[in-house]
């Protein structure tokens, strides 16, 4: 699906404890994720329904993640709507990282009034 918000992710120092909050304030359902040596979790609606959100530690090639909700957004082309970025006056930040087995890539992107959003194609 193009041009769709794919998922929704928290990168925050401590993802046991920020996942056990959003577990009771919003009712989620949390299972974790090994991460190999430590593990992230994945939050449902309840449980045995598609996961909706991650919430990760900021480690490895998340340590530069801002602690705030990102959505993750699938464009046609990922390199030009990356010139486009920078182009209209935002910020690229980071290179382009794989996003799991199907060949897709990522990138952290910043607006030109500050906001972030991930970049997926």
């Amino acid at each position: 699906m193009q041009n769709n918000i794919l998922w929704h992710d928290l990168t925050v120092d401590d993802a046991a404890k920020v996942s056990e909050f959003y577990e009771k304030v919003a009712g989620w359902e949390r299972q974790s994720f090994d991460m190999g040596g430590y593990n992230d979790y994945v939050m449902s609606p309840e449980e045995g329904e598609d996961p909706i959100a991650g919430i990760c530690y900021a480690r490895g090639s998340n340590k530069d993640i801002p602690p705030q909700w990102l959505m993750y957004v699938n464009v046609e082309n990922l390199d030009k709507s990356l010139e486009a970025v920078t182009r209209l006056g935002g910020k690229v930040l980071g290179d382009k990282r794989k996003m799991g087995d199907d060949g897709k890539f990522y990138c952290l992107i910043q607006d030109p009034a500050g906001a972030y959003m991930m970049l997926c194609g």
